[in-house]
């Protein structure tokens, strides 16, 4: 990269991160977080103790019924050192043992809900898959990966031991998986869903990605991770540690993207130019252009740097990079029937 390239890229990344501070101002926080914060002056390092009530090993603690194929499983977690919510989708005929989809939220991550399930239609869509598909809650601002320090405001997040060793054996002996998994994440998910695909290769076949940035150790990567981290009063020193600590590097994806060799890759991102989700029948098309404009600009940039090492790399990938779009829910909506040929295929049912 030349010099005039590398200082565009920079000029670009400040302005993105800040417009989405900006954005995130709009955009009030749950009023709690899906875990207790930790006392100031905290210099945690490793995984927590685990509350006394809970096992040693993890274990599933409850289940509870949501609808007629949705259920709500807590699980006592020694990693995060706490009961942890998911929400498991059976299908509509499970006698046979199936693959398993996760699908990680994005900033907002909200420990009630995730968004694919709501606002990315995601129940109606897998009406009729043989798939089971499992939705992340809670984790605000965490990128699903496992925290150096826990944070006096976002507090214990061990994600990626959660998802990668906690989670998948307990579903799959309790909900009829056969081992095969996949995962699929949206802007701050999609980040995440790709550091797990690239730091557990044998763990997922498939991985679907929208509206990411994905090179965590670049000035534009740090930048843009610190924003989002930030939009959750979260320190994120006590994500990677300082912007020259190794982690940052480690996390890298566009670095380490030979991990994903031999999987089923579908990237997608808009060009933040106001598209057809983004006119007056929309009640919150003047925001998704003001802040979500520049955000998928960003995306864009971040989505096509992946795109081009994994084809200087001679991995194959799907990548659809849209003329229009904002970093916006009905975007990420279409993308899902759209991506889901791939991710099918990956898993074996397509």
């Amino acid at each position: 990269m030349d010099r005039r390239r590398s200082l565009r890229c920079r000029l670009f990344g400040t302005f993105a991160s800040v417009a989405l501070l900006a954005g995130a101002a709009l955009l009030t926080p749950p009023p709690s977080l899906a875990q207790p914060p930790v006392e100031s002056g905290s210099n945690e390092e490793s995984p927590p103790a685990v509350d006394p009530v809970h096992p040693t090993r993890a274990a599933i603690a409850r289940i509870e019924t949501v609808s007629d194929r949705l259920l709500q499983v807590s699980i006592a977690s020694p990693a995060m050192g706490r009961t942890v919510d998911v929400q498991v989708l059976l299908p509509a005929v499970h006698d046979t043992p199936r693959p398993t989809l996760y699908m990680l939220d994005g900033r907002s991550a909200a420990s009630d809900a995730n968004n694919w399930a709501g606002k990315g239609g995601a129940l109606r869509f897998f009406a009729d898959k043989n798939v089971n598909v499992v939705f992340t809650l809670g984790g605000p601002a965490s990128y699903y990966t496992d925290w150096l320090r826990a944070d006096p405001k976002l507090g214990t997040n061990r994600w990626e031991t959660f998802l990668t060793r906690e989670l998948p054996p307990l579903l799959d002996a309790r909900f009829g998986g056969n081992g095969v998994n996949g995962l699929t994440g949206v802007s701050m998910g999609a980040e995440g869903a790709m550091m797990l695909a690239v730091r557990h290769p044998e763990l997922y076949r498939a991985v679907g990605a929208h509206s990411g940035c994905y090179a965590m150790s670049s000035d534009f990567g740090q930048a843009q991770a610190r924003a989002v981290v930030g939009t959750f009063g979260g320190d994120p020193d006590n994500m990677f540690g300082p912007s020259d600590g190794p982690q940052w590097a480690e996390h890298d994806v566009v670095n380490h993207a030979e991990a994903l060799r031999g999987k089923t890759i579908y990237l997608s991102a808009g060009s933040g130019i106001p598209g057809e989700h983004d006119g007056p029948a929309n009640p919150d098309a003047r925001q998704a252009i003001m802040f979500g404009g520049p955000l998928e600009a960003g995306a864009n940039m971040c989505t096509t740097q992946l795109s081009d090492r994994l084809a200087r790399l001679g991995i194959p990938a799907v990548v659809d990079l849209r003329l229009t779009g904002t970093h916006s829910w009905p975007y990420w909506a279409d993308e899902l029937p759209r991506s889901w040929p791939t991710i099918s295929a990956g898993l074996g049912i397509g």
